[in-house]
């Protein structure tokens, strides 16, 4: 089968490979109708994942059909469409039981597909954990609907779920990419004061504009004074930093409030500097790590009720054998593009 690979840093290239078979009763094998590329992905490329694998199929944004189950699956089935999860994990560990299942400690657990082991920019994958990894997706819903409930919308849900967002919240959404708007989306189903987004890209904050009118929208260089004029106590009450660029770390905090929420979304190819002494008395708190991605029922349940919609982030469709053309759009930001699918 075809299956993009990470070689070494800065090389990836698709190869030819053995379909990948079951290893534990508890692994199914998923046939892949529908895979896409994410920022994640980049920053294996660029050498800023230590954890990934060469070797390693890339990928873990995918949907497909249950093609084979292990003895011990029980809740999906050969024929099944589904959603395959960013994560594996194995549901029963102290982590897993509070909800944490990003820090699963199974040895597949975690942030393991398309960096530890093989992942979905393929023709089949493997996937652990079946039972906790695949989500059946419903009739109706289309496999583009559902292609990006396992990551980025994961990771908006998870965002807006622990950022604490009330109703009389003030919200600023730092980054308009992929991950932002599916924040985005997820912020709006808890139905804040009011909503302002941060992008310095042209073309995204157009996407914004013309898709969301109610979002405010802002430049970097305006955004503190943006955020100060347009919330009621000095800054936004809830701050979701979604981009990871040079400087959104810093503006993030300075755009908070006294006493808000501070959720750190994005991955950084470089350490960030907490500056305490410059935010010293704002008593911040901040919520930082990578998606606990177990909602994806509940995702693609809203999904099903017409409650998210994220087929306008797919602008662009490749094949697999076209992957390598596929990633430089994606990573050059060619021709407006935002998201995109790979079939196959």
């Amino acid at each position: 089968m075809l299956a993009y690979t990470y070689i070494e840093k800065g090389q990836f290239r698709l190869l030819d490979k053995p379909v990948p078979r079951l290893q534990q009763p508890t692994d199914a094998l998923v046939c892949v109708t529908l895979g896409s590329i994410c920022t994640s992905d980049l920053h294996i490329k660029h050498g800023s994942v230590p954890r990934a694998v060469p070797g390693i199929t890339v990928g873990h944004e995918m949907v497909g059909v249950v093609e084979e189950v292990g003895a011990e699956v029980t809740t999906v089935k050969p024929g099944d469409r589904v959603a395959v999860n960013v994560e594996t994990f194995c549901g029963h560990c102290f982590f897993c039981r509070h909800g944490y299942v990003n820090n699963c400690t199974d040895p597949d657990g975690g942030w393991a597909l398309g960096c530890r082991i093989d992942g979905g920019q393929a023709e089949y994958v493997r996937v652990p954990h079946a039972d906790q990894g695949l989500s059946r997706i419903p009739e109706g819903v289309s496999d583009e609907q559902a292609l990006f409930v396992g990551d980025i919308l994961a990771t908006g849900f998870w965002a807006a779920r622990i950022s604490e967002i009330t109703e009389e919240d003030t919200v600023l959404i730092i980054g308009a990419g992929p991950t932002g708007v599916c924040t985005l989306l997820c912020v709006q189903l808890k139905h804040p004061k009011r909503i302002m987004v941060c992008e310095k890209s042209e073309e995204r904050a157009d996407f914004i504009r013309s898709h969301y009118p109610e979002v405010l929208v802002v430049r970097p260089e305006d955004c503190v004074d943006f955020v100060r004029k347009h919330s009621d106590h000095g800054g936004a009450d809830v701050v979701l930093e979604v981009a990871g660029g040079e400087d959104t770390f810093r503006l993030a905090w300075q755009c908070a409030r006294p006493n808000a929420i501070v959720t750190i979304v994005a991955m950084y190819d470089r350490p960030q500097v907490l500056p305490l002494p410059d935010m010293y008395g704002k008593n911040l708190t901040f919520k930082t790590g990578g998606v606990d991605g177990c909602d994806c029922d509940e995702i693609l349940r809203l999904i099903a009720e017409g409650r998210i919609d994220t087929t306008p982030l797919i602008t662009h469709r490749f094949p697999l054998a076209r992957i390598e053309e596929a990633y430089h759009v994606f990573e050059h930001r060619l021709d407006g593009v935002i998201k995109v699918a790979v079939t196959q």
